[in-house]
């Protein structure tokens, strides 16, 4: 992760509201989209620095540090 630009991972934002955690990552690196994603969905393996996936559970609280990738 350390290769990409800007801040790559957001501990602080596990247990905060989903919609919450997409706009503090976006303001704190423009060079990434975050998307919301249920606990436990399917997603792919590639790697890409401009994507964070935020995991959120049925409360829609982030489970999981978002990160860069």
């Amino acid at each position: 992760m350390s290769h990409c630009p800007g801040k790559s991972l957001w501990p602080e934002l596990v247990g905060a509201d989903g919609d919450s955690a997409v706009e503090k990552i976006g303001e704190e690196n423009p060079m990434v989209t975050a998307k919301i994603f249920k606990e436990g969905a399917f997603v792919t393996g590639d790697f890409r620095c401009d994507r964070v996936r935020v995991f959120v559970d049925k409360d829609h609280m982030v489970v999981k540090v978002p990160h860069v990738g």
